[in-house]
């Protein structure tokens, strides 16, 4: 089992800028990705980045490119998302994911653990 806390959100104002936490315990010691996801009112939860925890390859969506950075601490294993620039179309809540599996990490279903989310909201 896996626990996964996330931690940083908040509202700021177009163009600011905030820091998510991901703090995973439990069984972590074999963990392939985490990933980071989001869901605005209304709307599907949506991948936003993810992290392969071994290397460190990385992969994010087109509309965070160049805004966002992934990153993790493997000592503290917790997982990071840096948001820069941020739009109102930004504001949804977050949440983190893991999974031990090879996955694609952009397909949220195949995560098999979750954060409780966390909400960012993007003043215009």
């Amino acid at each position: 089992q896996v626990e996964l806390v996330e931690s940083g959100g908040g509202l700021v104002q177009a163009g600011g800028s905030l820091r998510l936490s991901c703090a995973a315990s439990g069984r972590t010691f074999s963990t392939y990705a985490m990933g980071w996801f989001r869901q605005a009112p209304g709307k599907e939860r949506e991948f936003v980045a993810a992290i392969i925890w071994s290397g460190g390859y990385t992969y994010y969506a087109d509309s965070v490119k160049g805004r966002f950075t992934i990153s993790r601490d493997n000592a503290k294993n917790t997982v990071y998302l840096q948001m820069n620039s941020l739009e109102p179309e930004d504001t949804a809540v977050y949440y983190c994911a893991a999974d031990r599996r090879y996955l694609r990490v952009e397909r949220s279903y195949e995560y098999t653990y979750w954060g409780q989310g966390t909400q960012v909201t993007v003043s215009s």
